[in-house]
C-alpha cells in the first residue's frame, strides 16, 4: 500500500488543491493530518486569517484536524499521537487548549507532544495541531496518571502507533513537584530528560536504545554551551549499535522559564538500521542521518550544511539553503531506495528573523518533491544551532508494503560521500 492524500468532500476553511503539502496522509492502517491552524480564509480581505481566544482557535485546529483524518475512516478514539505548538504569546493559555483537547477525546487519552514555537505562520495564531491515528487507537503501553510524571510536560501515556512507532510525551527538566532541576544546567538538564524518557520506556518494556529520533528545544543562551550534550548522549544512546536521528531548535523561552531544554524521544519497538550514504562526519557524532526501523525511515534535521567542509551555505538566501536542505533529503531518499512520494512529513522551522522570504521556499518543494505531498507542518523558531542556517526540516518516510530491508544500512559509512548536503545539527553537537 502506498501513500494517499487525504481530500474530504468538504473542507470550509480553504481551498486545499495546489499546495506542496496535502491535508493528509493515510495508507491501510494509518493516517497523519498536516499541522493546522484556526486560519481560514476570509472572502472578505481575499486572505487567510485567524482570530479568536485560544478556546476558540483550538476548537477551529481541531475540527480541521478532525475533519480530515475522519475523512479516511478514523475517528477520535483511533488518534495515537497529538501534537500542538503553542505559540510564547499563547502559552499562558494553554489549558485553554488542553481543555478542548479533553472534550475532543473524552476518555481516550493520546500521547500528546507539546512543542513552545516562537511563533506561527500567521502572526495571530496561537495553536497549531497535527494528528496520527491508527485503528483503535494503538497499544497503550503506559498508561497516564492523574499527576503528571516527572520529566514530563502534561499527564499523557505512552502509545504504540503504525508501525511500531512509540510515542512519548514531551521531556522537560521539571520535577514531580513542579519545579526546574538543575537551575542554569544546560547539560544537566538534557541529561534528566533523556533519564526520564528511559524510564517511561522501561515501563512500557523498551529502553533508549530503541529510540529513533531525539529533538530538542533550547534557547540561544546554550548555543555556546551545546557541545556539552555530545557526553550526555554518548552515555545514554547508541545502545542498540545505531544512534538515533537528532534535530536542535532555539526557542527564545521554553515551557518553564528556566528550563534550558525540553526533548522529543520516538522510539521503535523494531530493530534499527543505520541509513547513511557515506557521510563520514557522523562516525564521531552521537546521532545518525537516517534510522530505519520496521518500514518507516527516521531522519535527522537538515539544513544547508556542506558534508565535507562543514561550511554553512548560503546564509543570507532561504531559498538557496531550501535547495540544498531538500537535496540533502533526496540524497539521503535515494539511497534508502525511496523517493519523494515516499516522504510521510516534513516539518520546518523557519527563524524568526527569515519569516519574510519563507515564500521562497514553496517554490523549492514544487520543484523537489511531488505528490501526494508529505503532511507538512512549519513554525518559527528564534534561531538554529549555527546562526547562519533560516531552516531547519525534520523529515520522514515510509517503505511501502513489502520493500526489502536496506541489506547496506549497517555498512553506509563505505558509500561514496555526496557534496552540498547538510544537517541542522551540525558542528554543534
Amino acid at each position: 500500500m502506498t501513500l494517499q492524500a487525504i481530500k474530504p468532500a468538504a473542507f470550509p476553511w480553504f481551498p486545499y488543491e495546489g499546495f506542496t503539502f496535502c491535508l493528509g496522509l493515510s495508507e491501510d492502517g494509518g493516517a497523519w493530518s498536516s499541522g493546522h491552524t484556526a486560519a481560514a480564509f476570509d472572502e472578505a480581505v481575499g486572505k487567510m486569517t485567524v482570530s479568536g481566544t485560544m478556546t476558540e482557535q483550538a476548537r477551529t485546529a481541531y475540527e480541521k484536524t478532525m475533519t480530515i483524518i475522519e475523512a479516511a475512516g478514523y475517528g477520535p478514539g483511533d488518534v495515537v499521537h497529538v501534537t500542538e505548538n503553542v505559540t510564547i504569546a499563547g502559552l499562558a493559555d494553554y489549558a485553554a487548549a488542553a481543555a478542548v483537547r479533553e472534550e475532543v477525546f473524552g476518555e481516550h487519552r493520546p500521547t500528546v507532544t507539546t512543542v513552545v514555537v516562537e511563533r506561527l505562520v500567521r502572526s495571530a495564531a496561537l495553536l497549531e495541531v497535527e494528528l496520527h491515528a491508527v485503528r483503535g487507537g494503538g497499544a497503550e503501553l503506559l498508561a497516564a496518571s492523574e499527576r503528571r510524571e516527572p520529566g514530563t510536560w502534561a499527564p499523557s501515556p505512552v502509545r504504540e502507533g503504525h508501525d511500531g512507532t512509540v510515542h512519548l510525551p514531551t521531556m522537560v527538566p521539571v520535577d514531580g513537584s513542579g519545579d526546574v532541576v538543575s537551575p542554569g544546567d544546560f547539560a544537566g538538564q538534557y541529561a534528566y530528560c533523556l533519564d526520564r524518557a528511559d524510564a517511561l520506556l522501561r515501563k512500557a518494556g523498551l529502553s533508549l536504545d530503541n529510540a529513533v529520533t531525539t529533538y530538542d528545544y533550547s534557547t540561544p543562551a546554550t548555543r555556546e554551551v551545546y557541545r556539552k550534550t555530545h557526553r550526555v548522549r554518548k552515555e545514554r544512546l547508541g545502545g542498540a549499535g545505531v544512534y538515533p536521528g537528532a534535530g536542535g531548535i532555539l526557542m527564545s523561552r521554553l515551557h518553564h522559564p528556566e528550563a534550558l531544554v525540553a526533548i522529543d524521544v520516538t522510539a521503535s519497538r523494531h530493530p534499527l538500521e543505520l541509513v547513511n550514504p557515506g557521510w563520514s562526519r557522523y562516525d564521531t557524532l552521537t546521532y545518525a542521518p537516517g534510522v530505519r526501523a520496521g518500514r518507516t525511515l527516521f531522519m535527522s534535521g537538515f539544513a544547508a550544511l556542506d558534508m565535507e567542509t562543514q561550511e554553512a551555505l548560503h546564509p543570507d538566501d532561504i531559498g538557496a539553503q531550501a535547495e540544498v536542505t531538500y537535496g540533502s533529503i533526496l540524497h539521503l531518499l535515494e539511497y534508502a531506495g525511496l523517493g519523494p512520494a515516499d516522504l510521510l512529513s516534513t516539518i520546518e522551522f523557519c527563524v524568526e528573523s527569515a519569516l519574510r522570504q519563507y515564500r521562497a521556499v514553496a517554490p523549492v518543494r514544487e520543484r523537489l518533491l511531488s505528490p501526494p505531498w508529505p503532511a507538512s507542518t512549519g513554525a518559527i523558531c528564534k534561531g538554529l544551532l549555527r546562526p547562519e542556517f533560516l531552516l531547519e526540516v525534520f523529515p520522514t518516510a515510509l517503505y511501502p508494503e513489502g520493500a526489502p530491508t536496506t541489506a547496506h544500512a549497517t555498512t553506509a559509512h563505505a558509500a561514496t560521500a555526496h557534496a552540498a548536503t547538510g544537517h541542522a545539527t551540525g558542528d554543534a553537537s
